[in-house]
C-alpha cells in the first residue's frame, strides 16, 4: 500500500473513534472537517519514509505515528486560526474551523484532535510497549513546552523573539517529530534523526515566510501577509526574497547530507529532494532549481 493510502486511513480510523455514537454530533462534524481534505500531509509522508528506510517492520506502529503527527498539526491549525491568534477565516481553501461552526467548538476540535493523536499511538504501537513509550515522549515533547508546537505559539505572545528560536519551535518540532518517531516506530534509535527533521522544519517555515509575502491567498488556501500584520518574524522580511531563498535552499542541502546511515537512505534522500519542491508553490518553486 502506498504511503498516501496509509495515512488516509490511518486518519479516517482515528476520525471514526472521535465521531463514534454518543459524541456530540457538531463536534463530530468539526473534526471530520478539520482533518479532511488534507494538505500535502508533508509530515505523515516524512514519518513513513524514514520508518521505510529503517525497515519498516512494524507497519501499524509506524502509520500510528504518522497519524498522530497529523492529528497534532491538524489541531495547530485549528488553534493558529482563532481570533485569539490569527484571526484566519480560511484554511485550505474553505472556511477555517471557527468560521464553520464557532469559536468554542473550534478550541474544542483542537483539543479534541491533540487527544486523539495520543489514543491513536496507543492503539498502533500496543504491541511493542518499549516503542510505545518512546513515541509517545517524542509526540509530547513536539506538542508542548518548552520547545513544542505549544512553545512556537506563545512565542509570539513575548516582546523579543529569534527567528531561528521561533521557527524550531512553531514549525520545526512537528519536522522532527516526524523523523524520529518514523524510526522509533520502526525500531532505530531517534536521536540520530532528529537534525534532519529541525532542518526540514526550518526550511518549511522559511518556504512558509516566502508564501506570506510573495503570494495570492488562491494559491496557499489562507491568508497571506499576516507576519506583516501581526508583527511576527518573517524570514523574508529580515532577509528579504533572494536571502530567504538562499536560505531555503541551504537547508534542504543540509537536510539530505545529515540522513542517517540505513539501509533505505538513497530512497529517502529522493524522497525529501521530491518533498522539499512541494514547500512552495509553482510561482516560487522555480527558483529552487
Amino acid at each position: 500500500m502506498d504511503a498516501n493510502r496509509r495515512i488516509e486511513q490511518a486518519l479516517d480510523a482515528a476520525v471514526a473513534h472521535a465521531e463514534a455514537p454518543g459524541a456530540p454530533p457538531l463536534l463530530a462534524e468539526a473534526i471530520r472537517y478539520a482533518v479532511f481534505p488534507g494538505g500535502h500531509r508533508i509530515r505523515p509522508r516524512l514519518c513513513l519514509s524514514v520508518a521505510r528506510a529503517c525497515g519498516d517492520d512494524d507497519p501499524a506502529a509506524s502509520d500510528a505515528a504518522a497519524a498522530a503527527i497529523e492529528l497534532i498539526h491538524c489541531a495547530s491549525l485549528v488553534h493558529d486560526d482563532l481570533p485569539c491568534f490569527d484571526d484566519a477565516p480560511m484554511r485550505r481553501q474553505k472556511p477555517s474551523v471557527h468560521a464553520a461552526f464557532g469559536e468554542p467548538l473550534a478550541v474544542l476540535t483542537g483539543d479534541a484532535l491533540i487527544v486523539s493523536a495520543f489514543e491513536t499511538l496507543a492503539r498502533g504501537a500496543a504491541r511493542s510497549p518499549s516503542r510505545l513509550a518512546a513515541l509517545v515522549g517524542l509526540v509530547a515533547r513536539a506538542a508542548g513546552s518548552p520547545n513544542g508546537i505549544a512553545a512556537g505559539q506563545a512565542w509570539e505572545s513575548e516582546r523579543h523573539v529569534g527567528l531561528t528560536e521561533y521557527q524550531q519551535a512553531k514549525t520545526g518540532a512537528l519536522f522532527a517529530a516526524a523523523t524520529v518517531t518514523g524510526a522509533a516506530a520502526a525500531g532505530a534509535q531517534a536521536l540520530p534523526w532528529r537534525l534532519l527533521g529541525e532542518c526540514l522544519g526550518e526550511a518549511y517555515q522559511v518556504a512558509d515566510d516566502l508564501r506570506d509575502v510573495a503570494c495570492r491567498q488562491e494559491e496557499v488556501g489562507k491568508p497571506v501577509g499576516r507576519d506583516a500584520t501581526l508583527g511576527r518574524p518573517n524570514a523574508a522580511a529580515l532577509l528579504g526574497m533572494a536571502g530567504a531563498l538562499a536560505r531555503l535552499k541551504r537547508l534542504v542541502r543540509e537536510a539530505v547530507d545529515v540522513i542517517p546511515a540505513c539501509p533505505g537512505a538513497d530512497q529517502l534522500r529522493a524522497e525529501i529532494e521530491a518533498q522539499t519542491r512541494l514547500f512552495l508553490p509553482a510561482s516560487l518553486a522555480r527558483e529552487l532549481a
